[in-house]
């Protein structure tokens, strides 16, 4: 698929999903760099052990990098010269970004407009960076369609990625730069991020603790289990839009797993792979939540001839046992 000298760049090197790319890339036999600025937003100490277990034995250095400062960018671009790009450091989180808004606008707005500066002026074959399932607002047309309207974000969050999107576009159009935006649904699977239902239910489930159920568990979310996510990335770096006459070279695509689960049922699937019963406190819907997420995979199948179907309870029983081994240790 690919040439062994050429260089890929993972920002968010250290996350959830672009540990796990990062790694899946250097397996294909490409260069893979990585960044990360190990933010607090939750435990740097889980980053660190995305690095030392994922990264380090593939080979692959992951720099401190704040991409919101223009001059660290440049410098990393100009030190690693990177063939592909794969932007995923994000600041993530709905709900952080009603109480931190300006974290948001740096680290999603100032460091993407970085990010693609650099891009353009290092001829970067393609950019491949996380939108997000948010960007559909409160939509209640299901399944959600890449072409739907997504200019109604009811979370800061959810404008930063839309806002990406046009940015990319703009970059696109105005100087034939491919680039292609992914909307994530629902990212699960071990080392995921403890912010996350699945993660935090499952602590507190462990614990005996009361877990806070939003909307009286109606809601529905598509969860995506980590290997697809990195099935549907690897596949379409190397993919671009091809920039037909007049079209600028960029593209959405939705990744997910085309099958909403109801967050009491979601419950169940965990209490049945942990063997404990929940203790559940049903709470009103939060701001910046959304009553559901619902890929629609048509466009990603045909372009790339994937799409995610990992089964939830399967996705669940390997998250738990990473859980309960990386809990001990």
């Amino acid at each position: 698929m690919s040439d062994a000298a050429q260089t890929v760049l993972v920002t968010g090197a250290a996350g959830f999903i672009g540990s796990y790319v990062a790694k899946r890339l250097s397996e294909m036999g490409l260069r893979v760099v990585g960044c990360d600025n190990y933010n607090d937003y939750y435990s740097p100490a889980l980053k660190h052990g995305r690095v030392d277990t994922l990264l380090k034995p593939a080979g692959i250095a992951c720099d401190h990098i704040e991409l919101s400062d223009a001059a660290q960018v440049a410098d990393l671009f100009k030190k690693y010269k990177p063939d592909y790009v794969v932007h995923l450091a994000a600041q993530a989180g709905v709900r952080y970004s009603i109480k931190n808004p300006a974290v948001y606008v740096q680290s999603n707005l100032v460091a993407f407009s970085n990010l693609l500066e650099s891009c353009r002026q290092h001829n970067v074959q393609h950019l491949l960076y996380a939108s997000s399932s948010s960007v559909y607002g409160a939509s209640t047309n299901v399944p959600f369609h890449e072409d739907d309207r997504t200019d109604q974000p009811v979370s800061l969050y959810a404008a930063t990625k839309k806002a990406n999107e046009a940015m990319a576009y703009s970059y696109s159009s105005l100087f034939g730069m491919a680039a292609t935006g992914l909307r994530f649904f629902t990212v699960y699977g071990p080392w995921g991020r403890p912010d996350m239902a699945y993660f935090s239910f499952t602590e507190k489930m462990l614990k005996g603790e009361t877990i806070p159920v939003f909307a009286e568990g109606a809601l529905q979310r598509d969860f995506t289990y980590i290997d697809d996510i990195v099935e549907g990335v690897t596949r379409l770096l190397f993919k671009p839009q091809p920039g037909d006459t007049g079209t600028p070279p960029h593209a959405i695509f939705n990744i997910g797993n085309h099958q909403p689960v109801v967050v009491r049922d979601f419950i169940a699937t965990l209490e049945k792979v942990l063997g404990v019963k929940a203790n559940i406190e049903y709470l009103p819907m939060q701001l910046g939540d959304v009553p559901a997420t619902y890929a629609d995979t048509t466009r990603l199948k045909e372009w790339s001839g994937f799409a995610p179907s990992t089964p939830l309870e399967d996705g669940l029983r390997r998250f738990c046992e990473w859980y309960r081994t990386w809990h001990a240790a």
